[in-house]
């Protein structure tokens, strides 16, 4: 059942915030490398950080390294839709291992399609097809067939990007690891997500007893919705400030 909008949500000290990054926080833009949260955000998030213990984490599709660079490391970043977790102040990781030659061949050749783009994130690859929406078939199309190339491995479609992951590459799966452990046990958890990827996680939230929030349109397991990244940013600045003042 609905617990309605956004504006209604009221942080507690006992939370746990989990945030998706692109189109979550940040408005998806047809550059991911122009991608960054603004200096409030930023600010918004690290005191909320702090005045919940610690208990917020960005929870990516983008790979760990490259969502490092672009987030306070004041946050726990998980990237790789989860296979890759960094906890606050630390470095990260060299990269690991891209995907096998067998399982780039389709995304490649689909890849070739003006406007179609391959990212590499890791051991999860991506075919963006925002540039080139007439070009969504023949990337689906590829991406089962990479999919099909390598067991344990999945396909993932998003919003206009279709992914080949493998099947340990899961949000949901990740929050649920991370709910059990400091800082974030016996804390309500919130997750807020936009894509198809984040539904696992929201639905792995409110199963816990939390709250999942959507950002945007479309159908999803969440009590609460927002309409846009601005809304989420706007609200993050007012619960920051009301911890704050609490505090």
């Amino acid at each position: 059942m609905s617990r309605g909008g956004l504006a209604a949500l009221r942080l507690a000290p006992g939370d746990a915030l989990f945030l998706d990054f692109d189109g979550t926080l940040a408005e998806i833009g047809p550059d991911p490398e122009a991608i960054r949260l603004d200096a409030a955000t930023e600010a918004a998030l690290r005191t909320i950080a702090e005045r919940l213990g610690g208990a917020v984490a960005l929870l990516s599709g983008r790979d760990l390294r490259d969502l490092a660079r672009r987030t306070p490391d004041a946050l726990w970043r998980a990237g790789g839709h989860g296979l890759e977790i960094l906890a606050p102040h630390a470095a990260p990781p060299g990269p690991p291992p891209p995907p096998p030659a067998a399982l780039l061949a389709p995304l490649r050749a689909a890849a070739r399609h003006p406007g179609v783009r391959l990212e590499l994130k890791g051991p999860v690859a991506a075919l963006h097809y925002r540039a080139a929406p007439e070009a969504e078939a023949a990337c689906l199309a590829a991406a089962a067939e990479a999919a099909a190339r390598l067991p344990g491995h999945v396909r993932q479609p998003g919003k206009m990007v279709v992914e080949v992951k493998p099947q340990a590459a899961h949000k949901g799966a990740a929050l649920r690891r991370m709910a059990a452990d400091p800082p974030f046990a016996g804390r309500r958890l919130l997750m807020f997500g936009d894509d198809t990827t984040d539904e696992d996680a929201i639905a792995a939230a409110e199963a816990l007893g939390g709250i999942g929030i959507k950002i945007g349109g479309g159908t999803t397991a969440a009590s609460v919705r927002a309409p846009d990244p601005a809304a989420l940013r706007a609200w993050l600045a007012r619960e920051a400030e009301a911890l704050a003042g609490a505090g």
